[in-house]
């Protein structure tokens, strides 16, 4: 079980209860499996989305988000766009209120990729303690696409729920994945019961096949719907801790030396770039976390959280068109650095709305909590007023780049029916940067 080195506490008063949350991690040098995320599928393994987004989206969250092409309101005093975005699809918003500050393409309903298994944790996470143990059989492991990204879980070794899910977050293992789906009951229960909590978050563009995001015909979700999942599972402090880990040792395999049997580890990092850092992208200031993807049919997909200056964001970026290394993490923080920027200036295009049965107050006038996939936009009003028109599309570890340890974690409690309206959602001081050696 990975040993934090370092553990920092920052008590946190919200609703005038004194708590606190710790997110944990231990700085370790690299070690393989390579970081950088595998494409796992083959280009037959489902059919590839369609260049162009549909005319008719959702209209969940308000109709603005369900409309073709960038959605932003750009009155005086608002900063411009980042010009370079090639993303199919994005979203920027207030991970605290729920308001989408800017959207394009936000209902696209696209291949996930391993950013699904945002959704698979809020799920099944809080069903077994982080202290169970497992031992692993070979049907837990069948099923799994070829190409897969592995954590490197062996047969006949035992595993507690705590190791699996570093697996999950860290090194994206769909091997992880399938060892907790089976505990659960299967991967069929399973995706029954992904599906099932998507409906209940709203998140109505999302379709699960299979649990660990892998390319399956038919297995979509959108920019939006990533993002209700992201800003669902950061309400769950062990979520909060597996995202935001840089790195861990992870259980190795069972060896005889001298008559004993011994069981060593190896280190894992966390292959979310804005996290742990790369040769060509730094750490982002007050990043926190969730998940990133990449597969054939989906491309790099990729869902964030940071905090600055008391505000936090959300962002979600799918599929950029621009083939250069690392640019769903490029785009996505030049997304980020917008919103932060235009806080406070810019009116909201629509609302993260809430789960199904709990009270959100809305974001701005306008936006609606109610519209299925693909459905009709044209009578409802825009969120946010028609102030402005729609924009065009035109318009660490230690021995590994910059080291990033994130301490506390997010904090965020479902009370008096409220779900994320006026409250405060603090992360504490995230950024502790190390020198490169």
């Amino acid at each position: 079980m990975p040993a934090p080195l370092q553990t920092i506490r920052r008590p946190l008063l919200v609703l005038s209860a004194a708590l606190s949350s710790l997110a944990l991690t231990a700085p370790v040098a690299l070690a393989a499996p390579s970081p950088t995320p595998t494409p796992t599928s083959t280009p037959s393994s489902s059919a590839s989305p369609t260049a162009t987004p549909p005319a008719n989206m959702s209209s969940v969250g308000g109709t603005r988000l369900g409309q073709a092409g960038t959605q932003v309101n750009l009155t005086s005093g608002v900063p411009v766009l980042p010009k370079d975005v090639t993303a199919r699809s994005w979203i920027v918003s207030d991970a605290e209120s729920g308001a989408v500050l800017a959207s394009h393409n936000a209902h696209w309903r696209l291949p996930p990729a391993s950013t699904l298994k945002m959704l698979f944790a809020d799920t099944v996470l809080p069903k077994f303690p982080k202290t169970t143990e497992h031992k692993v059989v070979a049907s837990d492991l069948a099923g799994m696409g070829t190409g897969s990204s592995l954590v490197g879980i062996k047969e006949g070794e035992s595993y507690t729920v705590h190791d699996l899910w570093l697996g999950v977050f860290l090194r994206s293992g769909n091997d992880a994945v399938h060892v907790l789906s089976h505990m659960n009951g299967g991967v069929a229960k399973t995706v029954s019961d992904m599906n099932a909590h998507a409906q209940d978050l709203q998140a109505l563009d999302t379709r699960v096949v299979t649990p660990d995001g892998y390319d399956e015909p038919g297995q979509v979700s959108s920019a939006y719907d990533l993002t209700l999942f992201a800003r669902s599972g950061l309400q769950k402090k062990d979520f909060r801790e597996y995202c935001s880990t840089v790195s861990a040792k992870f259980p190795g395999e069972t060896t005889k030396k001298k008559g004993k049997s011994v069981r060593g580890t190896f280190d894992i990092q966390n292959t979310n770039r804005l996290l742990s850092g790369d040769s060509d992208v730094s750490v982002y200031p007050g990043i926190a976390g969730v998940k990133n993807g990449n597969t054939t049919n989906a491309g790099a997909t990729f869902t964030g959280v940071a905090e600055r200056n008391g505000k936090v964001l959300l962002v979600t970026v799918m599929n950029p068109e621009k083939d250069e290394h690392n640019e769903v993490y490029k785009e996505a923080a030049k997304i980020l650095d917008w919103g932060f920027q235009a806080d406070g200036k810019v009116q909201p295009v629509g609302e993260l709305v809430a789960p199904k049965n709990v009270p959100q107050a809305s974001a701005q006038p306008g936006a609606t909590a109610t519209g299925e996939a693909g459905g009709d936009t044209s009578t409802k009003p825009s969120a946010g007023g028609s102030a402005s028109a729609t924009a065009s599309e035109d318009d660490g570890s230690s021995g590994v780049g910059i080291a990033l340890a994130v301490t506390g974690g997010l904090l965020v409690l479902l009370a008096a029916g409220v779900f994320l309206v006026n409250r405060r959602w603090p992360l504490p001081d995230l950024v502790r940067r190390r020198p490169r050696p």
